[in-house]
């Protein structure tokens, strides 16, 4: 079913709104010290190069299909922290537009709702519904998809 998923989306300095609190949170897990507010300026920049270079990327600031792939945290229930966040941001972006939210709480916390909600998402989409949130689910997510 990949081949019907969206590509990753690429966003840069000046993007604002989706997918970028996703992008906040999962670098904050990944130790960089950025505000999430949705708006990819230079802080948000500053930390995209900074992941780069340690990752070995190309640094040039942009978010693309590669950095996604190199930024994204495997989460299953029981995941705690940031990245835990990011999901839940991105149900709580579904549920404003009107899409298949389920009132998740933006704690953190992998628990039941969580869960419920990511198997939701994977069945709407036809993927393996296992509660696993890999790369596949991540794409599909931040590339907006089930978001009207």
């Amino acid at each position: 079913m990949s081949d019907q998923i969206q590509p990753w989306p690429v966003v840069k300095q000046g993007s604002q709104g989706h997918p970028v609190p996703a992008l906040q949170y999962l670098l904050r897990d990944r130790g960089h010290h950025v505000t999430v507010d949705g708006i990819f300026g230079p802080k948000t920049e500053a930390a995209v190069e900074q992941f780069q270079i340690a990752d070995q990327l190309h640094v040039d600031g942009i978010v693309g299909p590669q950095m996604w792939g190199a930024l994204v945290i495997v989460l299953a229930r029981g995941s705690t922290g940031d990245a835990v966040r990011g999901l839940q941001e991105e149900f709580r972006f579904r549920e404003q537009s009107g899409g298949p939210g389920h009132g998740l709480a933006v704690d953190g916390i992998f628990g039941p709702k969580t869960a419920t909600a990511v198997r939701s998402f994977q069945q709407a989409l036809g993927l393996t519904v296992d509660g696993i949130v890999g790369p596949l689910t991540w794409r599909a997510l931040v590339s907006g998809m089930l978001s009207f």
